[in-house]
């Protein structure tokens, strides 16, 4: 190979293992270096060493965090939301991770991660605070920060309390742990013991899996495991519910055939309590799904799905004792573990900017005119002074001024010029008919931010907040595929290189 064609390998495989999560010493792997022989009909190339690698990720590393700033300074509005939290590696290692989010010009959502580094010291809340300035002094943002997202642990309510940006708590934690709590002094504690005690039997005896899956297919269904909920795993009851309703008639079956076993099988009544607990926890799992994206808007959703949940925990007249408890401990719960009025007002701002929800129906009447106002008085704060905009228009000439108004009215459903003046914003805004629930609030900004100039900045500062710290979760995730027990010993300046690098590689391809 020539000399141009091995540096080009060289960088394809070290971008390979950044991107991957690789190790780095699988360059010394032999069938490797056997498949990379073969693919350039080179039998004597040798891939490159470690050192190599690692000076290669570290350039990669510089320069891609270059481009983000450069995006950061470029492309983004004056407003970028975070998300923070803490995470315990393998090696038993505290990192701090921070996620960006915001609209760029061309009115699509980015994330990315910004760092995850060590953290050397206890997570009391004056520390979370200087490390949440310190990740923001780094990337020039701190100017910018808009929300910052993290879970309502007391440390960080702490910390928020400290910091001059608004706080968005993790809407996602807030309702698993009203699930978990509504469950725990509810008329299902004692069926969801039994299904634990059946999971459990077959997780531990491979021979009842074997004839579990033998029973499954001799009824013409799918041969699949059993799965045991896991308190820290959002949506776990509710997963090992729906397998074991799936499954009722395998598992029976197999169980009749082992007489020895002590297991006490759910009666007919208890099953019917599991078929309601998972219509019950169904949609709370899709609205924790719906919160925890990152791809699109989301913090104008919170609202909206609260209130549906709400509607769905209406007692009926159908409903058992049991289920009336459960649901009005779910209402009673929910409603105490959301922020009070006064810290839901970015979340009431995001739902009247996105064009969805711009009816405000997840708010009662007498609420709805507030968030209106609010509004009016933040375009009015953001116009120029009447004196500077008297003189400009005195200084246009009425071609350039009838112009102007023209393109004010482009895009807008009335059909008077008078409304089309530039100080009726909001009001041709509440005009506008709602879009529909599957659409992009985005591409609907996209096309009438000429028309709502001022409006569509408020939107993208609005919009742009992730509704649940899970941008972090899952940033904690891709570093445990690096920072594994083979790979505890991995420096941190290290970790922070392949674990950004993993994320921005991934995203942009």
């Amino acid at each position: 190979m020539s000399k141009s064609a091995t540096e080009r390998l060289t960088n394809v495989l070290a971008k390979w293992i950044a991107m991957n999560c690789r190790p780095i010493n699988i360059v010394e792997d032999e069938g490797l270096t056997e498949v990379l022989q073969t693919a350039s009909n080179d039998p004597l190339y040798k891939p490159p060493c470690r050192a190599t690698v690692t000076t290669k990720i570290s350039k990669m590393y510089e320069g891609e965090k270059k481009k983000k700033l450069e995006i950061l300074v470029e492309d983004s509005p004056n407003c970028i939301a975070i998300t923070g939290d803490h995470w315990i590696s393998a090696g038993n290692h505290s990192y701090f991770g921070v996620t960006g989010h915001f609209i760029n010009n061309e009115w699509n959502l980015n994330s990315f991660a910004l760092t995850i580094m060590k953290s050397e010291t206890r997570h009391f809340a004056d520390k979370c605070a200087e490390q949440f300035l310190q990740v923001a002094n780094d990337w020039g943002i701190e100017a910018k920060i808009s929300t910052i997202g993290t879970d309502s642990a007391a440390n960080m309510l702490a910390a928020m309390r400290a910091l001059p940006y608004e706080h968005i708590a993790c809407n996602a934690h807030i309702l698993q742990r009203t699930i978990t709590v509504c469950l725990d002094n509810s008329g299902f504690v004692g069926v969801l013991a039994k299904c634990r005690k059946i999971v459990g039997h077959f997780k531990q005896s491979p021979a009842s899996t074997t004839e579990l899956n033998q029973q499954q297919v001799a009824l013409g269904k799918k041969s699949e495991h059993l799965i045991q909920d896991v308190p820290t795993r959002w949506n776990s009851t509710l997963a090992m519910v729906s397998r074991l309703l799936r499954n009722q008639e395998a598992v029976q079956a197999t169980m009749d055939q082992r007489n020895n076993h002590r297991l006490v099988m759910p009666t007919e009544a208890e099953w019917g309590k599991l078929q309601r607990l998972e219509v019950l926890l169904e949609p709370c799992r899709y609205v924790t799904e719906l919160l925890g994206g990152e791809a699109y808007v989301s913090c104008s959703i919170v609202l909206p799905a609260f209130r549906h949940l709400d509607r769905i925990m209406d007692i009926t007249d159908d409903d058992p004792a049991y289920v009336v408890k459960f649901k009005n401990a779910f209402q009673k719960e929910l409603a105490a573990r959301q922020p009070d009025v006064n810290k839901k007002t970015w979340l009431k701002l995001a739902t009247a900017l996105d064009p969805r929800f711009k009816d405000l129906k997840c708010l009662p009447r007498e609420k709805r005119e507030q968030v209106w106002t609010s509004l009016e008085n933040m375009l009015q704060a953001a116009e120029p002074r009447r004196a500077d905009t008297l003189q400009l228009s005195t200084e246009e000439d009425e071609p350039a001024q009838k112009k102007r108004r023209s393109a004010l009215i482009l895009g807008s459903d009335s059909d008077s010029e008078e409304d089309g003046n530039e100080y009726g914003e909001l009001q041709r805004y509440r005009a506008e008919p709602s879009i529909s629930i599957v659409d992009c609030p985005l591409q609907w900004w996209y096309d009438h931010s000429g028309t709502y100039e001022k409006l569509s900045a408020l939107a993208r500062k609005y919009l742009a907040s992730p509704a649940t710290s899970v941008p972090c979760e899952r940033l904690f995730s891709l570093a445990g595929h690096i920072v594994q027990k083979k790979r505890a010993a991995l420096l941190p300046e290290n970790v922070t290189k392949l674990v950004c690098l993993s994320d921005w590689l991934k995203k942009e391809k």
